[in-house]
């Protein structure tokens, strides 16, 4: 019998419910002082996910540190992200204990992001399983396939962007792995990798509709305009560099078949509910208890 199984990028939720309340000083604090708010945005919002999709596995996807083999490949790799605000630092640890408590397997490799991890995931168990990818970051599209649904936040806890394959092919006219050849023209300001400096989203998206890929693009170039193929033959180390940054990695080492049997889900809302009385996350358990009970 095929599972239903949830994904969750754990560090985008918790970065933006942190965001969103400490833009007004909301931090949440328990009566240690430590700071708690984007702790409570995540347990809201991974319940109001597993409200909706009734999984039967639960697993939370962390990054593990600032380093991982795409700042071996490029220096500049995600080196221009501001240190995190001191509110923050606290709740890395603390979110992870909470998640752990009600029930969720935490997953994270050093020296991989959690999208490597989402990726191998959904790598290893879409043949016979149906995933969902709860997360804030589009390049995980790359990973849909008729099996794999990526709900994409969109606004406070309960609206997303979903895509299917089909929705995917018919917005981008594309297979999902080409979503990589499209980023490595565009490069990627947050990631802080370079692309090619003048091709947009919408161009690199017509150039890989047309030629298939960065190689067939680059086996094309005299079928360009004399401006593309001048932006192109200018960046090729950065296109071909790009690419390689942009792929997500679905081969992280990973007991997957132990780990499936370790995110069978079963916490109650009565528990999920001690749980935060006992963590002070009485903002969470009223909107739990309010939303679901």
């Amino acid at each position: 019998m095929s599972k239903k199984i949830l994904l969750i990028d754990g560090m985008a939720l918790l970065f933006r419910h942190f965001y969103a309340t400490s833009l007004h000083k909301q931090f949440m604090r328990n009566s240690y002082g430590t700071p708690t708010n984007g702790v409570q945005g995540f347990v809201r919002h991974v319940f109001t996910a597993i409200n909706e999709i009734q999984p039967s596995h639960v697993a939370v996807c962390w990054d593990m540190g600032k380093s991982t083999f795409r700042n071996d490949m490029y220096d500049g790799y995600k080196q221009n992200r501001p240190a995190p605000p001191t509110e923050l630092i606290p709740q890395f640890d603390y979110v992870k204990e909470i998640s752990k408590q009600f029930g969720f397997v935490n997953i994270g490799v050093q020296n991989y992001e959690a999208d490597d991890v989402i990726g191998t995931l959904t790598h290893q168990y879409s043949d016979q399983n149906q995933i969902y990818v709860v997360t804030g970051d589009k390049d995980i599209l790359q990973c849909i396939n008729p099996n794999v649904e990526i709900w994409l936040t969109k606004k406070g806890f309960n609206i997303y962007n979903r895509y299917t394959l089909d929705r995917f092919q018919s917005e981008y006219g594309l297979n999902p792995l080409q979503l990589i050849d499209v980023k490595a023209f565009m490069g990627d300001s947050a990631d802080g990798y370079p692309g090619v400096k003048g091709i947009g989203e919408k161009t690199a998206i017509k150039l890989i509709q047309k030629h298939g890929s960065v190689e067939a693009v680059l086996d094309a170039l005299h079928e360009l305009t004399p401006s593309q193929r001048k932006k192109i033959e200018d960046n090729i180390y950065n296109l071909k560099l790009s690419k390689n940054l942009a792929k997500i990695h679905t081969e992280v080492p990973l007991n997957t078949n132990e780990l499936l049997s370790d995110m069978k889900f079963g916490t109650d809302l009565a528990e999920v509910l001690n749980i935060c009385k006992q963590h002070e996350l009485y903002v969470s358990g009223k909107y739990l208890s309010t939303h679901f009970n």
